[in-house]
C-alpha cells in the first residue's frame, strides 16, 4: 500500500492558482486512473481533473470554493500501485506556490488569476513576503498602496498577511478618525510603474455600486456569478492600467458578402464547415499587423515586448451568456479553410462548455463581433496584456457615392463600421488609425472571384 498525493495541477502558462468548484469523490470513495476526482475554475475556465493513481480517496485537504495555490496538495490517495506521473509537485510552479488561500470564498470576493505587480521600487520586506492574489485584490479594491500593506501585521504562515487580518485592518481603518488621504511615493497595486496616485484614486471595486443605492422596493436583486465577477474585475483592471483610445472607420464590404453568399454551399460541401465573416476578418488582421507590428505587443513596465507570434482571440459566447475570448494560435500559418475550421471548434467548444485552459491563453490581439449582437459599432475595453482590440459591426446595406470613370454614381452597398481601441502609452492616433485603415483596405480589396 503507498499513499498518493494529488497536486492541483498547472493548467495554463499564466494560471497560479484555481477555485475548488466541486469534489466528484469522497472520503472512502474509490476511485479509478483518470477518473475525474474534481472540477476546478480558473479565471479562464472551468476544468475537470482526473486522479493520477487508483485507490480510495483517503484525504480531502481543501473544501468546495476554497481557492488553492498550483502545486499545492489537495488529496491523498491510498493505493496498492504506483501513480503514473508519481504526484510530486510541478516544477514550473513558483515559489510562491506552496501558500494556499484556505480560506472560503465570500459571494463578493473577486478572484484573480496570480499576483498583481507592486512598487517600482519595492523594499526587502516587500521582497520577501508573500501576498496571496485574493489579499491583493482587496487591498487593491479598498485603495491600499503596497507601503501601506507592508505594515499590517500578519498572523498567517510565516507571518503572511490573511484575508482575515486585511479585513480587520479595513474595519478598524475605518471605524477610526478620518483623516485626510496622503499621497503615497509607491506605486497603488493597479497603477503602471512610472506613475503615482494617492489612494483615494485606487481603480474601484465591483463591490462599491450595491443595491442600498436606490431606495425603492421595486428591485429585484442578481447576485453575480463567479465568471461575470471576473469579467467585471478584468475590465475594471484594463481600465486602470491602459489609457484607451478608440478610433474608428467604415469599410465596403460588398465583394466579401457577395463572395460568401455565392460559394457558402459549395464550402460546406468540400470542407464540412460552414463559413462565417470571422476568419475572413482575421485574414485581414494578420495583413494589417504585419505592416504595422507594434499592433502585437504588450507592456511591461518600461518595456514594449513585440510579439512574433499572431495569436488572435475571438470573443465567444458561453451557455450563460457571458462571453470569452479563445484564442487561434499561430493564425498567419492556416488558409482561410484551417482559420474556419478553427473559428468553428473553439465557437462550438464554447457553447458547449469545452474549453480548455490552454484554449484561452496566449493571445495577442483580441476581435470581437458586437454586430452579432446588432450593434453598428462599439468602444471595446483591450484584453490585458494586449494593447489593442478591433470590433467590428452589423453589416447594413447603405447608399454610397462611387466614383466611377464615367463620374460618380449612388449604388446600394454592404457598410460595415470598424472600431479599434488601443493602449495609448505606446499606440498613438497615427499608428492605431493607420492599423484601423489597413484593416478596412484589406476588407475592400477581398477578391469576390477568389476560389476555395
Amino acid at each position: 500500500m503507498s499513499l498518493i498525493e494529488i497536486i492541483m495541477p498547472k493548467m495554463g502558462e499564466s494560471i497560479m492558482e484555481a477555485t475548488i468548484l466541486k469534489w466528484n469523490k469522497n472520503v472512502g470513495d474509490t476511485i479509478k486512473m483518470d477518473e475525474t476526482l474534481l472540477e476546478i475554475a480558473t479565471d479562464k475556465v472551468d476544468s475537470e481533473v482526473p486522479c493520477t493513481a487508483e485507490g480510495t480517496v483517503s484525504e480531502i485537504l481543501f473544501k468546495e470554493n476554497d481557492v488553492v495555490a498550483v502545486g499545492t496538495v489537495i488529496a491523498k490517495i491510498t493505493s496498492s500501485g504506483v501513480a503514473a506521473s508519481e504526484n510530486k509537485p510541478s516544477v514550473e510552479a513558483q515559489p510562491q506556490t506552496q501558500h494556499a488561500v484556505n480560506q472560503p470564498v465570500s459571494p463578493n470576493t473577486i478572484i484573480t488569476s496570480a499576483p498583481i505587480p507592486v512598487s517600482s521600487t519595492p523594499s526587502t520586506s516587500s521582497q520577501s513576503k508573500f501576498y496571496s492574489p485574493l489579499v491583493l485584490n482587496i487591498a487593491s479594491s479598498e485603495g491600499i498602496s503596497m507601503s501601506e500593506l507592508e505594515q499590517i501585521p500578519g498572523t498567517g504562515n510565516e507571518g503572511r498577511v490573511t484575508k482575515k487580518d486585511i479585513k480587520n485592518y479595513i474595519a478598524n481603518k475605518k471605524s477610526g478618525p478620518q483623516t485626510q488621504h496622503i499621497a503615497h511615493t509607491t506605486t497603488p497595486l493597479e497603477t503602471p510603474k512610472e506613475t503615482t496616485h494617492s489612494a483615494s484614486t485606487a481603480s474601484p471595486s465591483i463591490e462599491s455600486n450595491t443595491a442600498n443605492s436606490y431606495t425603492g422596493q421595486n428591485v429585484e436583486i442578481v447576485e453575480m456569478d463567479r465568471m461575470r465577477k471576473l469579467i467585471a474585475d478584468h475590465m475594471v483592471r484594463s481600465k486602470a492600467t491602459s489609457p484607451h483610445v478608440t478610433s474608428f472607420t467604415e469599410a465596403d464590404v460588398t465583394n466579401i458578402v457577395l463572395w460568401r453568399n455565392k460559394i457558402k454551399n459549395a464550402f460546406e460541401k468540400k470542407y464540412q464547415e460552414k463559413i462565417t465573416f470571422t476568419p475572413i476578418f482575421i485574414e485581414a488582421i494578420i495583413k494589417a499587423m504585419k505592416k504595422f507590428p507594434m499592433i502585437n505587443a504588450s507592456v511591461e513596465g518600461n518595456q514594449i515586448i513585440v510579439k512574433k507570434d499572431f495569436n488572435i482571440g475571438m470573443a465567444a459566447a458561453l451557455p450563460s451568456g457571458n462571453l470569452i475570448v479563445p484564442v487561434i494560435k499561430n493564425a498567419d500559418t492556416k488558409n482561410l479553410f484551417g482559420l474556419t475550421k478553427e473559428v468553428n471548434l473553439l465557437a462550438n467548444n464554447a457553447r458547449t462548455n469545452k474549453l480548455k485552459p490552454d484554449d484561452t491563453q496566449g493571445g495577442t490581439f483580441t476581435l470581437t463581433n458586437v454586430g452579432t449582437f446588432g450593434s453598428l459599432m462599439g468602444t471595446p475595453i483591450i484584453n490585458q496584456p494586449q494593447v489593442a482590440i478591433l470590433a467590428v459591426g452589423a453589416i447594413k446595406k447603405r447608399p454610397m457615392v462611387l466614383e466611377t470613370e464615367h463620374g460618380d454614381v449612388i449604388a446600394i452597398r454592404h457598410m460595415m463600421y470598424l472600431s479599434l481601441s488601443y493602449d495609448h502609452r505606446i499606440v498613438d492616433g497615427s499608428l492605431g488609425a493607420g492599423f484601423l485603415t489597413e484593416v478596412a483596405n484589406a476588407l475592400e480589396a477581398f477578391d469576390d472571384k477568389r476560389d476555395i
